[in-house]
């Protein structure tokens, strides 16, 4: 179960968006090479026009991921009805 403090939370991602969870790999998402990604964490439009890369570590491999990517406050929080934005796609 989530924490209160945890930023999926206090930016109501878990609730609004996803039920709570309990991750089973780790995975890494990186913008531009250098610009690691943590729930939470801020991004200037400017720094994320690319796709991430994305790295699965652990787990079976021939297994499918899903990887959401939200901004749960946009374009404001009082109407944030481009929070469910297609940003990017993997094919």
């Amino acid at each position: 179960m989530a924490k209160l403090s945890d930023p999926l939370v206090l930016g109501r991602v878990i609730g609004d968006v996803i039920d709570a969870l309990s991750p089973s790999v780790k995975m890494s998402v990186t913008f531009n090479t250098n610009k690691q990604v943590y729930n939470g964490h801020e991004f200037f439009p400017s720094a994320v026009t690319n796709k991430p890369k994305v790295e699965v570590h652990g787990g079976d491999m021939r297994s499918f991921f899903t990887l959401v990517m939200t901004d749960p406050d946009v374009p404001g929080p009082s109407d944030p009805y481009l929070r469910e934005h297609l940003h990017w796609y993997f094919s």
